[in-house]
């Protein structure tokens, strides 16, 4: 599930990032024009929008993508507690509102909510063995009775993984795939997310190709 995080608040935008990427592929914009650039490269499955962020509101945002046709589900986050903001949001096109300061756990159930209302990414379970199966919407990955949710970051790989397999993967291609220019990983930082997944699903999975990178192996189709 793909989100878009617009809000200006520095302190507040981190502890949210933190916690919704260990669920969801989050990108942030801190105003609107940077919400605006995301939205023309990428498809999202959800918005969630502050109101007050520098440049177009996120409510005048949202009333614009509208009109453009777009129909992404549309969550408002604000400070403003009077009936009026409620209403505006609303006549906007967003179809939930969470007012701050709210609980984190508040805000996942509400995403959740939306996933449920709006049929968002339908489960598609991969069985990568016998014993493994991985539920690409969910990020969940059972191995026997073991049952694990794996972070956007490993699921980004894993992905990649099961996109790619039987060929070999550097560690330079996936740091180019996965991760932005201004984030670059290190190799110990590639190495630490693989060892996770082998972890989790068995080491026979991820072979290591010497000197050249990972191989990703199903043996089950």
């Amino acid at each position: 599930m793909k989100l878009l995080l617009l809000e200006d608040d520095a302190v507040l935008s981190d502890i949210l990032l933190d916690f919704l990427r260990e669920f969801y592929n989050v990108d942030y914009a801190f105003d609107s024009d940077e919400a605006q650039e995301h939205i023309t490269q990428h498809a999202y499955d959800l918005f969630i929008f502050d109101i007050n962020v520098p440049g177009k509101n996120g409510l005048k945002l949202l009333e614009e993508l509208r009109h453009f046709n777009n129909t992404t589900p549309a969550i408002i986050i604000t400070a403003y507690h009077d009936i009026d903001h409620l209403q505006q949001a609303f006549n906007s096109g967003a179809h939930d509102y969470i007012k701050k300061p709210f609980e984190l756990e508040e805000l996942h159930s509400r995403i959740e909510n939306s996933r449920r209302l709006f049929h968002i990414d339908t489960s598609e379970t991969v069985n990568i063995s016998e014993a493994v199966t991985y539920d690409m919407q969910r990020l969940e990955l059972r191995h026997g009775s073991k049952h694990y949710t794996l972070t956007a970051k490993e699921a980004e790989i894993l992905h990649y993984f099961i996109s790619h397999a039987e060929r070999t993967i550097s560690n330079e291609e996936l740091a180019q795939n996965l991760w932005s220019y201004d984030e670059m990983p290190t190799n110990a930082t590639i190495r630490s997310h693989i060892r996770s997944l082998r972890d989790m699903m068995g080491k026979e999975h991820i072979v290591t190709v010497r000197g050249i990178g990972y191989r990703f192996e199903r043996t089950h189709t």
